[in-house]
């Protein structure tokens, strides 16, 4: 297990995203690194957690919880397939591709060690969006990424301090639950009713989704 390459984006005018500025940062490209990974601070103050990367809209994006995204290489190749064209890393705004590790089937609470001494946590699937299918140019773009089921994972940062493409990803702790990234996104975007399990996960699961879960319970109560 591996990072095959780090991968930062720069704030970019585009005609498709949903934002008034038409700013976005989703199209990350790979560097040498090394790069510094940090805790940027609570979503809407807090940006990216990989120094030199653009966030644009800290209100939906970045913060402590949603640090750095990474994205497993082989489920890109399976897109390649897929779409019948070539995707490089960091083409779906991922700052870390990944190699032998089950993104998509990470554990909310999963911790990663990267390099000597980087410790990332699992979090939340990534939920796609307007931006993302201009980006990407295809067709119901978002309604495929929903029906694919392999999100990819955002992480928040326990331990800070330098990656490099390259350096060794270690899971160090899995939870005792089975809540996983993929889970979250179906619970998320196709199945309410599986919203109650994500509990499951305890305070391992971001504040965001518990309150998801606390309205869809209020909605279901008698």
């Amino acid at each position: 297990m591996k990072v095959l390459s780090l991968n930062l984006g720069s704030a970019v005018a585009v005609p498709y995203t949903q934002q008034p500025d038409g700013l976005t940062g989703i199209d990350k490209r790979p560097v040498d690194g090394p790069v510094r990974v940090f805790a940027p601070g609570p979503k809407g103050t807090g940006a990216s957690g990989m120094t030199g990367d653009a966030v644009c809209h800290t209100r939906h994006h970045g913060g402590d919880d949603q640090a750095v995204y990474a994205y497993a290489r082989e489920d890109l190749d399976e897109w390649e397939r897929d779409l019948g064209r070539p995707l490089r890393s960091g083409v779906f705004g991922e700052n870390l591709t990944v190699s032998g590790l089950d993104v998509s089937g990470a554990r909310v609470g999963e911790r990663w060690r990267v390099g000597p001494e980087v410790v990332l946590q699992v979090t939340s699937p990534r939920i796609p969006c307007g931006t993302f299918q201009g980006h990407m140019g295809e067709p119901q773009w978002v309604k495929r990424f929903t029906a694919k089921g392999a999100p990819g994972a955002y992480l928040r940062v326990l331990t800070p301090g330098e990656i490099r493409p390259g350096d060794a990803v270690e899971v160090i702790h899995r939870p005792g639950h089975d809540v996983t990234v993929a889970l979250v996104f179906r619970a998320l975007m196709v199945e309410r009713a599986l919203l109650p399990r994500l509990l499951e996960a305890g305070e391992d699961l971001p504040a965001e989704e518990r309150e998801v879960v606390r309205k869809y319970r209020e909605r279901q109560a008698p």
